[in-house]
Formats: C-alpha cells, structure tokens, sequence
C-alpha cells in the first residue's frame, strides 16, 4: 500500500463531498421551483435530494479519516472539531470546520423534517446556502489541487450554476406564492375599489341609430293590421 493513500484519500473525497453538497443545492432549488414544483411529482425526486445530502456527510467522514490518518500534515480530531485548533493553514481548516457543523445540522433537519415545526425546518434549511459558499472557500484556501486547471473550471461551472438557480429561485415566484398572489388579486375584486361590495362589470350599452328609432315609433303609432283571408 502507498503511504500517500491516507492524502490521496482525504483530497478526492473532499472534492467528491463539495460537489455532492452542490448537486444537493442545486437540486433542492429546483424542486422549489416551477420546473419541479408539481403535486405529482414522483416521490424518487425528494428521495434524490436526501441521497445527495447523505452521500456529502459519507464523504465527508471519509475526508475527515483520510486527513487524521495521513501523516504528512498531523490532524488530531480535535483539529478538525474546533475552529483555529489546527496549525496548518488555521483560517481555511477553520471554514471547513464550520462547514462540517452546518452540514451536520442541515442533515439532521433533514431527517427529523415531520417532527420540527415547519418554520425551524425552513431556518435550518437555508443554512445550506452558506454552508456552500464556506465549503467552496475551504477548499479553495485549504486544498492543494487549486493549481490544477481541471480543478478550476470544475470549481468555475459548479459555482455558475448554483449561481443560475439560486437567482431563478429569487426571481421565479414559487407556486405558493403564485396562489397567494392570486387569493390577493381575488379578494381586491370581490372588496371592490372601495371595499363596500361586489365589483361588477360594466355592460357595454348600443347606441341605437335615428332610422330605428322613427321606424319604433311610426310601427306603434300604426293601425292593426288584419289579415286580409281569401277564399
């Protein structure tokens, strides 16, 4: 066995975890939105973004390993626990620790969704937004694969993309807030401009001309007529 497996370990496993933490962003996005957002929806689609959301916590305990295990940088546990603990680059191993703490919660959320209201649920949801920008700031302070241009572009089209979804989310109304937007608009109808009734709408009238008008007239102004019979 190379004794180098224990840092090749803990490198790709830490850009498998980052990239997996994005596809869960992103695909937790677009099932708020309009392009998945459907009553009928499959139940597979939900049961994606909870696998992508696990698989990142299982990639992560395995960068985690691979970082305690290697011996070229020595990381005991409670370098990777407790921020600034670590002598090596302190600022970036820091951000990953705190990344690791907002995962961690994020995922138990998850898990525990039916049993939290559903306000504390959504609070501790939108902590996957900063927990992406803090992740992607680890490994790009923390890494040693920033020189790689593979990297690079992958770090340059992760990042644009979660970009992309996350300023469609903001400026695509979701579907509740489409109904809410339409319950608005039904009752400033039924209230009326003033609030006092029922807004009706107008009906158009027809203005009838002059030769209608004398024929009317002269036809009510005329004798019966009899039928003239003929035999």
């Amino acid at each position: 066995m190379s004794d180098k497996i224990w840092w090749y370990l803990a490198r790709s496993s830490g850009i498998v975890a980052w990239l997996l933490l994005a596809a869960a962003v992103i695909w937790g996005l677009l099932l708020s939105t309009r392009i998945l957002q459907d009553r009928r929806r499959p139940a597979w689609l939900n049961d994606l973004h909870r696998w992508l959301g696990g698989l990142a916590v299982t990639f992560t305990a395995l960068h985690l390993l691979g970082l305690w295990a290697d011996d070229y940088v020595e990381f005991g546990w409670a370098d990777m626990v407790i921020p600034g603990r670590s002598e090596w680059r302190p600022v970036a191993v820091a951000w990953g620790v705190l990344s690791l703490y907002l995962l961690v919660a994020v995922q138990l959320s998850s898990l525990f969704m039916r049993r939290l209201p559903r306000r504390v649920w959504k609070g501790i949801h939108y902590a996957s937004y900063p927990l992406f920008w803090m992740a992607t700031v680890h490994g790009g302070a923390a890494g040693t694969d920033t020189g790689s241009r593979l990297y690079r572009w992958t770090v340059v089209v992760t990042v644009v993309a979660v970009v992309f979804v996350v300023t469609y989310r903001v400026v695509a109304p979701s579907r509740a807030a489409r109904r809410r937007a339409q319950a608005r608009a039904a009752r400033r109808t039924v209230a009326g401009p003033s609030g006092d009734g029922v807004t009706a709408p107008e009906t158009p009238t027809r203005t009838i001309p002059r030769r209608e008008v004398r024929t009317a007239e002269s036809t009510r102004s005329a004798p019966d007529a009899h039928p003239v019979s003929t035999r």
